[in-house]
């Protein structure tokens, strides 16, 4: 096998998921539409379509993603009055905008059936800080991924496709068990993949521990990449069940795929973060050596996929028998809530003023405005009841 530099490793797979992310945020902004559904309170209103949801709505700047149920208006006089109808959820359409493009959600994925969010919601961000954080990483640990197994002695993996199905695997099976813990709010899934190829980064450190240099600083940058991510599954609308499986299945997939790094002729004082030490050549037998733990980390991987999937078909609900684990997904604050139960708003119009009041408490918020989407009605509601 040829000798490969770094920068001659082909890395167009993780290019190719970038660019599905740029675009899946772009729609979803643009499907959004800000300034016009939320009569122009929008953040960057310099944006116009593609502007973002005001701050206390989405501090990640991003999309509507706080209205928890549909509501169904009934006009008596100037009042009108919300109730929580989840049934009007597949026969009307009223659904947030995470939801539209995909989001996974308790009632929409159990009840209704809709299967197909769990290919979706692993492109999904909830926001731009989001999206930039799990980028910069996904693009950092990709690469280096990339360039560092690429093509190997199998024709099936000349094509450098190791990463990607590392990469596409870890999502959905993040997914299978960010499914068991759902809550009735919509999350994403976007880092789940992520934490896949920090596991398989970590796996394929500790597999040819003795190859490389400088592993004290490495183990260090995928400690903080993971941190981050798990930090941030901790807000609002972001799936950290996703990011815990996304890593395991990563870290199983990479003792089982990522067995020939790349040769490299170059002096280890010019060695980068994760170089290979030159003192230490890679041989053949290296590369095809402990087929057992291969062989362990691909069944002990299968049972958890096999079992993960029967537990969704079953309709099995973690949350159940488990009342302290969506504190895993999501912490409450002061400045955004984790709650699922359903709100219910009263609005009155009059003067051009629309007043929304929370049934059942004496919350009640007087908005300047009255010609506003349904759909920012039930953000505004969510908002002020939760």
């Amino acid at each position: 096998m040829r000798s490969l530099p770094q920068g001659e490793a082909n890395t167009w797979v993780i290019s190719l998921f970038v660019i599905i992310h740029l675009i899946a945020f772009a729609s979803t902004m643009i499907v959004n539409d800000c300034w016009r559904n939320s009569n122009g309170d929008c953040s960057l209103k310099p944006l116009g379509r593609l502007s973002f949801q005001p701050l206390p709505e989405n501090p990640l700047l991003g999309p509507s993603a706080n209205a928890s149920y549909v509501v169904s208006v009934n006009q008596f006089g100037r009042r009108s009055f919300l109730f929580n109808i989840p049934d009007l959820l597949a026969r009307k359409g009223w659904m947030e905008m995470l939801d539209q493009m995909g989001a996974l959600r308790q009632t929409l994925f159990a009840k209704h059936q809709e299967r197909w969010r769990l290919f979706t919601s692993p492109w999904l961000h909830s926001g731009l800080v989001h999206l930039l954080i799990n980028l910069s990483s996904v693009i950092f640990v990709g690469i280096h991924l990339e360039q560092e197994f690429g093509p190997c002695i199998s024709f099936l993996l000349e094509f450098n496709i190791r990463i990607g199905v590392i990469y596409i695997i870890s999502a959905l099976t993040g997914n299978l068990i960010a499914v068991l813990f759902l809550q009735d709010r919509p999350s994403v899934a976007s880092s789940g993949a992520l934490c896949g190829l920090l596991g398989a980064m970590l796996s394929g450190l500790l597999r040819n521990w003795k190859l490389y240099t400088k592993k004290c600083a490495a183990l260090v940058a995928l400690f903080l990449m993971l941190v981050i991510s798990l930090a941030l599954g901790l807000l609002p609308y972001i799936n950290n069940f996703s990011n815990i499986g996304g890593f395991i299945s990563g870290f199983l997939l990479g003792f089982v795929l990522l067995f020939c790094p790349q040769l490299r002729k170059m002096s280890q004082s010019e060695g980068g973060l994760f170089d290979l030490d030159v003192k230490h050549p890679v041989k053949l037998k290296q590369k095809l050596d402990r087929p057992v733990l291969r062989i362990v980390s691909l069944l002990v991987f299968s049972f958890l996929l096999a079992g993960v999937t029967l537990a969704v078909l079953h309709g099995i609900n973690v949350n159940k028998s488990c009342s302290w684990c969506h504190y895993i997904d999501c912490i409450p604050s002061k400045w955004w809530s984790c709650s699922d139960n359903p709100v219910h708003c009263e609005t009155i119009v009059n003067l051009g003023r629309m007043t929304l009041t929370c049934t059942g408490s004496d919350k009640f918020s007087v908005f300047p405005f009255t010609n506003v989407s349904q759909a920012r009605k039930e953000d505004l509601c969510y908002l002020l009841c939760s």
